[in-house]
């Protein structure tokens, strides 16, 4: 009996280490595939930050090489040219534009132009809207100005003084809003002799141009 009793404690001394170091091993394999798959998720996780980062910034890239080129594509400016007869106006305007100009000395508004990118849409349908109007009237600036009392009366219209860049002696308006029925714009208006020339954009996506094409390149004879 004192045999057996000797190899079981063998045996059970061995036992213990051998449970310990299975435990080991099994706390380390363990921990091991936690650590293989946390780094492979973080792995996983940079490519598609990564991928995300390269993919924006390749959008970006394109946005701004679009707006680069809509910009270049403007220039040279295109002219419109009114009759001498009718104070020279000029008018510069993006090449991208097309435009519709109809020049009637006898119809009281002797110059009345459409401008729009591509195509001017149907200038008889009054829904449409436009890049750039023109207007030479013959009426008087006062005349013309009286037209808008309502609207800045009731707050829909906003006006203020104004002098185009190339015409600074001609001193004239400029109104923001309800510029007509239905349209939302920045129009600007000025004595020429004895009428009165009216520029106007009816959308505010062409804002930019109106303001700093437009605006800075009409000429006329006073």
């Amino acid at each position: 009996m004192s045999g057996m009793d000797s190899q079981r404690g063998v045996l059970n001394t061995l036992l213990i280490p051998f449970i310990l170091l299975s435990l080991c091993f099994i706390g380390l394999a363990a921990f091991a595939f936690w650590a293989y798959g946390s780094r492979q998720d973080y792995k996983d996780h940079t490519n598609q930050k990564i991928a995300a980062a390269v993919t924006t910034v390749k959008q970006q890239t394109e946005a701004n090489d679009a707006k680069q080129y809509a910009k270049a594509a403007k220039y040279p400016l295109a002219t419109f040219t009114g009759p001498a007869s009718f104070a020279d106006i000029v008018v510069q305007y993006p090449k991208t534009w097309s435009s519709y100009v109809a020049v009637e000395p006898t119809s009281g508004t002797p110059i009345n132009g459409y401008f729009y990118p591509n195509t001017v849409p149907d200038i008889q349908n009054p829904t449409n809207t436009y890049a750039l109007r023109i207007q030479l009237i013959e009426q008087s600036y006062s005349t013309v100005m009286q037209q808008f009392n309502g609207s800045v009366t009731g707050g829909r219209l906003k006006v203020a003084p104004y002098t185009l860049p190339k015409e600074s002696s001609a001193i004239g308006s400029v109104l923001s809003g309800q510029i007509a029925s239905n349209k939302q714009g920045t129009m600007v208006v000025v004595p020429i002799l004895n009428m009165t020339l009216e520029l106007w954009t009816e959308s505010s996506g062409f804002q930019s141009d109106f303001t700093n094409l437009v605006l800075p390149n009409v000429t006329f004879q006073s």
